[in-house]
């Protein structure tokens, strides 16, 4: 099976930027190398090193991996926690269907 290509908006590549840049600024606060923490991860350096670079191409796991060796897994759990736009549609009472009606 090919393998599909991942296309991301400028803004999503943005953000995966910035969060790969934030993961190389904790590695180095903690004073480990690229190599320590690709070891320890159980992963290439130069799957590490797309990680920091924030490649869209490397699955979450491999990013969890990481954050897990730099004692920041837990930070994973804060996304889409405070779900504003999702509050708000549901103090609006509006009915969000399950599933797309069926097409003839």
């Amino acid at each position: 099976m090919a393998r599909r290509k991942v296309i991301l908006l400028p803004k999503g590549k943005r953000i995966l930027s910035e969060l790969g840049e934030n993961i190389k600024l904790a590695r180095l606060r903690r004073k480990l190398s690229a190599t320590q923490v690709a070891e320890r991860a159980n992963m290439s350096r130069p799957t590490l090193s797309g990680i920091e670079k924030g490649s869209e191409s490397i699955s979450i796991g491999s990013y969890l991996l990481v954050l897990q060796v730099l004692g920041l897994e837990k930070d994973l759990l804060n996304v889409a926690k405070d779900d504003i736009l999702g509050r708000k549609i549901q103090d609006a009472g509006l009915i969000v269907k399950k599933r797309a009606p069926k097409k003839n």
